[in-house]
């Protein structure tokens, strides 16, 4: 394995090696008054417009440790939830999610828990309406093998609700696809959805 070695002025040194597998890493060096790049930069996927059941996101990487589902005026024709599911190659899983939201609101009676058996990471947490529309983003991190958690925020507009989503679910592969999807059968009436891995 060949080795670069660059020796400090007047002690230490810094050791660049070439990986023992074939192929060739690229490093960008920045100017001079910056620092130094990052290896692996967040990846932003072509953003999803035009889709009424599901907006799904494939050939994500093997590499890949933290996803960010990124959505705007996102709304459903009906009363059903939003939900985001992943999966590996063979398909999105649709169980084993442990998952919970709350939301808040100015009224009285302001905190709203949601259900943990939305088979996804559920953007609810408050009483869905035809023609609520929905704001925030999620991250999806991988914590260890297959294991992957969420955290989110969001605004709920048109019920006046800020919500929040957190869980886990453990993929029986690697990662590969992102699905936004719905609880039932309603569709999608309008959003921008959006993932960016890094």
């Amino acid at each position: 394995m060949a080795s670069l070695v660059l020796s400090g002025d007047t002690s230490g040194s810094v050791t660049l090696s070439a990986p023992a597998v074939a192929g060739s890493n690229t490093q960008t060096l920045v100017a001079t008054t910056d620092t130094l790049a990052p290896v692996v930069r967040g990846t932003a996927q072509v953003a999803v417009t035009d889709f009424t059941t599901s907006a799904d996101f494939t050939g994500i990487p093997p590499w890949v440790k933290r996803i960010t589902v990124v959505f705007s005026g996102l709304s459903l024709s009906g009363t059903d939830t939003a939900i985001i599911r992943i999966g590996p190659s063979s398909g999105v899983v649709s169980t084993g999610y442990i998952n919970a939201q709350t939301s808040v609101s100015t009224a009285a009676a302001n905190t709203t828990n949601g259900s943990e058996t939305t088979g996804g990471f559920s953007l609810g947490g408050f009483t869905s309406t035809a023609g609520t529309i929905l704001y925030g983003q999620v991250v999806i991190t991988n914590i260890t093998g297959n294991t992957w958690v969420s955290s989110g925020v969001y605004h709920a507009r048109n019920v006046d609700r800020v919500a929040s989503t957190a869980g886990v679910v453990v993929l029986s592969d690697v990662l590969t696809q992102v699905s936004v999807t719905r609880t039932g059968t309603n569709t999608f009436d309008s959003g921008t959805i959006n993932i960016l891995y890094e």
